[in-house]
């Protein structure tokens, strides 16, 4: 048992998730590192260890309702509690190739398996640990490509981005964050959507304009929220997006 703060982050192994680890655990929380391959969960976790933070590694593959019981059960017998969920694990399919009507509906499904029904489902299995924190806070890696009301706007920054599994993912992401948000309104959880940028990663390319430290930012401080903290909400570095 630990008398930290615990946090778990799924897909922790690479990007924003190792970065979000390492200012969470850099913040004195006991980072849970989770990544479905084991290996690189637990050599992820051994980096951030050397630096003495307080990580360690857990095996959780978000589209497995196996795997998530089995990490929900030993988190349980772990810790007994969970403080912060941080639902960061994430793909991008699209055939950018392909226009907008011609996405396989495999992408689509295959999207959506991770990046909302893997997002329900691993919220769904942590709910009950973070009911026994004072202060559970739970944080979904959105994007602003989720935002209709950009998407719909000529001329914004992302009008002509459309990258559409990934971007509506997203969208249904934002939804499910206000339908939590709505039925936890009278508990100490707090339940935030978190756009974190574009981000040097994977996914973001290397000509990203943001170096991956920045973009751990909006997880990192929505992760901490004071108990005056907003819930329910769309943020990209302490600023409300559209939705």
């Amino acid at each position: 048992m630990t008398t930290r703060k615990v946090a778990l982050i799924t897909g922790a192994n690479k990007g924003i998730g190792f970065e979000t680890a390492r200012q969470l655990g850099q913040a004195g929380v006991h980072v849970l590192l989770a990544a479905r391959d084991a290996d690189k969960a637990a050599k992820a976790a051994a980096t951030l260890a050397a630096e003495g933070l307080p990580v360690e590694a857990l095996v959780l593959d978000v589209t497995d309702s196996a795997s998530i019981a089995a990490a929900a059960a030993a988190v349980t017998t772990r810790f007994g509690h969970l403080d912060i969920l941080v639902n960061n694990a994430g793909v991008m399919l699209d055939d950018g190739s392909r226009k907008v009507s011609e996405q396989s509906l495999d992408i689509w499904r295959n999207t959506f398996d991770t990046n909302l029904f893997g997002v329900i489902a691993v919220t769904q299995a942590f709910l009950p640990l973070l009911a026994k924190s004072p202060a559970g806070r739970i944080v979904n890696l959105s994007s602003v490509l989720g935002s209709n009301t950009l998407h719909s706007t000529p001329g914004s920054p992302i009008y002509d981005y459309k990258v559409p599994a990934y971007n509506v993912s997203k969208t249904a992401l934002n939804g499910w964050t206000v339908q939590l948000a709505y039925e936890l309104r009278d508990s100490s959880i707090k339940v935030n959507a978190a756009h974190p940028g574009h981000v040097q990663t994977d996914m973001g390319g290397a000509s990203a304009p943001m170096a991956i430290p920045d973009g751990a930012k909006t997880s990192v401080q929505l992760a901490l929220l004071p108990a005056d903290g907003p819930t329910g909400g769309y943020f990209h570095m302490g600023a409300t997006l559209p939705w």
